[in-house]
C-alpha cells in the first residue's frame, strides 16, 4: 500500500491560513496538509532545507532558487504606548513621525529615514539588540521608541498597553507564497499537488477548469466526439445488417422473381405457355 502524501506549509505572524486549510480539506481528501508557524527572521528556511513544501512569506524577499507569487497588501500602522499622542488619532501621516525614534532599521522605511530629524542631524543612536518582534514591542512598551508594522502582525502580536494607528505615506506590506523552484517534475506527480494549492489560496471554485484535479477528472471521462462515433457506428451498422438482410430474402423469394418476367404469379402463365 503506497504512502499517504502530505502537504506542509509554513506561515508568519500575521498571516490566518485557517480558510485555505478547510478549503483544501473540503476538496483533497487524499493529501493531508500540515501548517507550521515560523518567525519572519527564518521564513524561509524550511522551504530551503526541504522540510516544508511551500511557505506564506512576507515581502519581498530573495527569488533565488525560489518560486515567489505575490498574493495581497496591507496596510502598515504605527505602534506606540497608550498614551502617546497618536493614540487620539485613526491615522496618522509619516511626516507627524519626524521626531520619534524608530526600532527598525532605517533603510526599511525611506519615507520615514528621509524626513526623520534625527538623521538629518546625525544624532540617532545604534538600534538595541532586538531578535524578535516581541522584544520590539517589549522596547516599545517601555517607551524607548515606535515601530512601523504590518496590521496584521500589529493585531497578532497586540497588547493592552499599546496603541496602534494606520500610518499613511509609507508604502504597503505584502504576502506571499513561495516554493523551491525545479527544472524537472517532482516524483509521484506533486507538481499537481503544488498547482492545487495555488488555485486554492487564489481563490478558485472547486469546479475551476485550471485545477489539476478538474482537468484529470475531464481526461478520464469519455470525449464527447467519441460518443457521437461510437452512436454513428452502431446506427451505421443496424441499416447496413438491415440492407443485408433485405436482399438476402431477395434471393430466396422476397424480390422480383426473374424466371417469371419478374410479376406476380409469373411463373404459373409461363408454365400454361408451355403446355400450348
Amino acid at each position: 500500500m503506497p504512502e499517504p502524501r502530505e502537504l506542509t506549509v509554513t506561515f508568519v505572524p500575521g498571516v490566518t491560513p485557517g480558510k485555505w486549510i478547510h478549503r483544501w480539506e473540503d476538496r483533497v481528501r487524499d493529501v493531508v496538509l500540515h501548517a507550521n508557524p515560523v518567525a519572519e527572521y527564518c521564513q524561509l528556511d524550511a522551504v530551503r532545507s526541504g522540510a516544508a513544501d511551500m511557505a506564506f512569506v512576507r515581502l519581498p524577499v530573495g527569488t533565488d532558487g525560489l518560486n515567489v507569487i505575490p498574493l495581497y497588501t496591507e496596510l502598515s500602522v504605527v505602534v506606540a504606548p497608550k498614551d502617546h499622542p497618536i493614540a487620539a488619532f485613526e491615522e496618522i501621516a509619516v511626516e507627524e513621525l519626524a521626531e520619534e525614534y524608530l526600532l527598525a532599521d532605517p533603510d526599511d522605511f525611506p519615507a520615514w529615514r528621509d524626513i526623520s530629524t534625527e538623521i538629518r542631524e546625525g544624532t540617532r543612536k545604534p538600534l538595541p539588540d532586538m531578535g524578535s518582534v516581541e522584544e520590539a514591542l517589549d522596547l516599545v512598551e517601555a517607551g524607548l521608541g515606535i515601530l512601523i508594522l504590518p496590521m496584521s502582525v500589529a493585531r497578532h502580536f497586540n497588547r493592552k498597553g499599546l496603541r496602534a494607528r494606520v500610518v499613511t505615506g509609507v508604502p504597503e506590506t505584502g504576502v506571499g507564497l513561495a516554493w523551491l523552484h525545479s527544472d524537472t517534475p517532482l516524483p509521484d506527480g506533486f507538481d499537481a499537488v503544488i498547482e492545487e494549492f495555488i488555485g486554492v489560496v487564489r481563490g478558485r471554485s472547486a469546479h475551476s477548469s485550471r485545477q489539476p484535479s478538474v482537468q484529470a477528472k475531464q481526461d478520464a471521462a469519455p470525449k464527447k466526439g467519441a460518443k457521437a462515433t461510437a452512436k454513428g457506428a452502431t446506427a451505421k451498422g443496424a441499416t447496413t445488417a438491415r440492407s443485408g438482410a433485405g436482399k438476402g430474402g431477395a434471393g430466396k423469394g422476397g424480390g422480383p422473381n426473374l424466371r417469371g418476367g419478374g410479376r406476380p404469379g409469373g411463373k404459373a402463365r409461363a408454365q400454361k405457355r408451355g403446355r400450348r
